[in-house]
């Protein structure tokens, strides 16, 4: 019973994910959604529950590698499931019409476009969803969110997002226009952005030092050697996540076929070989 009880409550979480949960059983019910992504959708919103609602979130204040653990599940697992079964049609047919009408005529405004051209744009939503895991994986920066509860779930929150925000451009599954990455750059994508995730699992998997002092302060959870745990976390960061983002990229590549197989993909011009002619 312990384990369902959050360790620190929080109205607007509760609100926002009741909020999604209700769009979401109302959408379905008006639209055919196939049990596969169904399965997927609630997957992924159980592990953002369960990663911040409950006293998980207590072992991820106290450990090291169950804070990574948290920190995957909310950057990596869960938006990818989430993303995966391609939810937005679906919420948005949870929607009471008058509400389905000022979404569309926002999503026309200009106010919408210049927002989104700057923070739906693929360099800006890539550089951000690598640069927040190194931010936060600062010592200082570490410390400061474990020691600030608004620094803590602000660290939760725009990890949650920057996840959503990635793997909504990366699984894309119109070509380009619309979508706003070219189809190859989606399966590549993975591929860039895991290497610095992997390069910083090495650093604390492989160190010799503890890095992370401020959760001998806050007292650990578990009677386990610092190094041990230290060295837990990065491989946590090292495999997990990279093996998370190949099987987002083998799921882009999944789309990329889709959209070749039915002539989606715009053609490149083909121009006419130019003959010389000799004289003789």
């Amino acid at each position: 019973m312990k384990w369902i009880v959050p360790w620190e409550f929080s109205w607007v979480f509760l609100v926002l994910f009741v909020g999604a949960a209700w769009l979401y059983v109302r959408g379905a019910r008006r639209l055919r959604v196939p049990p596969a992504r169904q399965a997927a959708f609630w997957t992924g919103m159980t592990i953002v529950y369960v990663a911040l609602h409950t006293y998980f979130d207590y072992y991820a204040e106290h450990e090291f590698f169950m804070h990574r653990i948290q920190q995957v599940l909310l950057h990596h697992l869960a938006p990818l499931l989430i993303i995966a079964a391609y939810p937005g049609s679906v919420l948005r047919a949870g929607l009471p019409l008058a509400w389905r009408v000022r979404l569309r005529r926002a999503g026309r405004s200009l106010a919408w476009r210049a927002f989104s051209a700057v923070a739906l744009n693929p360099a800006f939503v890539t550089a951000s969803f690598v640069a927040l895991i190194l931010v936060w994986l600062i010592p200082d920066m570490q410390t400061l969110a474990m020691l600030d509860w608004r620094l803590y779930r602000l660290m939760n929150w725009s990890m949650m997002i920057s996840g959503l925000a990635y793997w909504w451009i990366v699984l894309d599954h119109r070509p380009k226009p619309p979508g706003r990455m070219a189809p190859g750059w989606r399966v590549l994508s993975p591929a860039i952005t895991m290497t610095p995730q992997i390069v910083a699992g090495a650093i604390v998997t492989f160190s010799k030092t503890d890095l992370y002092p401020i959760f001998e302060i806050c007292g650990r959870a578990f009677t386990m050697n610092v190094l041990t745990g230290q060295l837990i976390g990065g491989v946590i960061m090292w495999v997990p996540a990279a093996m998370i983002e190949s099987a987002g990229g083998l799921l882009a590549l999944q789309q990329w076929l889709r959209l070749s197989r039915n002539g989606r993909l715009p053609r490149r011009p083909v121009h006419p070989r130019r003959h010389t002619v000799t004289h003789s």
